[in-house]
């Protein structure tokens, strides 16, 4: 199993107290790094101190990605991390209560590998990010 951490980008409390809870619940032992907004995400992908930005065996395993946030939105970031060589394979799973289809599209054609929308109920939540856990770090197979 892929020990590196997992990185969610999640400006919303709520959503990011029940996916630490759901990975938990789901023996998930990797660490979980929060950043709430997209600067932040670029921030921890490509520190200011590293200009090639973090190498490959520091990258997170699996990035899971709000769209809706601030400062810079998760399509951005998105476009950003595939824009890089170190970051282009990583896996981003845009998990989003958006509803927009473009939205959808978008990700999509930046390079996302999912496209998650939240659901509103607690259980089908925690039962979505313990899904993506368990794909993205015990079955998925990385370059």
């Amino acid at each position: 199993m892929n020990q590196n951490p997992i990185l969610l980008v999640e400006d919303n409390p709520d959503d990011e107290a029940l996916a630490l809870r759901a990975f938990k619940k789901s023996d998930i032992r990797n660490e979980v790094v929060v950043v709430r907004d997209g600067v932040e995400a670029l921030e921890y992908l490509f520190p200011s101190d590293q200009p090639q930005g973090r190498t490959a065996d520091s990258l997170p395993a699996v990035v899971l990605l709000d769209l809706k946030l601030p400062r810079i939105d998760g399509l951005e970031v998105l476009r950003r991390i595939r824009r890089h060589d170190t970051t282009k394979l990583m896996p981003v799973v845009i998990l989003t209560s958006s509803r927009e289809e473009q939205d959808m599209i978008s990700a999509y054609q930046l390079g996302a590998n999912s496209y998650v929308r939240k659901p509103v109920d607690f259980n089908e939540f925690a039962q979505a990010v313990s899904h993506l856990g368990t794909y993205w770090l015990r079955l998925n197979e990385l370059p």
